[in-house]
């Protein structure tokens, strides 16, 4: 008799709710919540305990911090992949 285990890591879900028009819908609201969210934060100049809470800057830092090591990755590509065409 062969006994077969059973993969705990492997979760299974079982909605069946979630169609295309309600993942497009849930979003919309995430990303216009967000850009709202981070627009008014900074307007407005949200304060807590003396820290500001400007969301809008700090999504521009990293988004500028992510295209940076974006840039240097691809160089490290092309570098690796001149490097290969080198030995053949």
């Amino acid at each position: 008799m062969v006994k077969y285990h059973i993969n705990l890591y492997k979760f299974k879900l079982q909605i069946k709710i979630m169609n295309k028009w309600l993942e497009i819908l849930i979003g919309l609201i995430l990303m216009l919540g967000t850009i709202i969210l981070g627009y008014y934060s900074s307007v407005y100049a949200w304060e807590i305990a003396g820290k500001s809470m400007n969301f809008w800057h700090a999504g521009w830092e990293f988004l500028k911090g992510g295209i940076f090591w974006l840039v240097i990755l691809i160089g490290l590509l092309f570098l690796m992949l001149g490097i290969s065409d080198l030995r053949e």
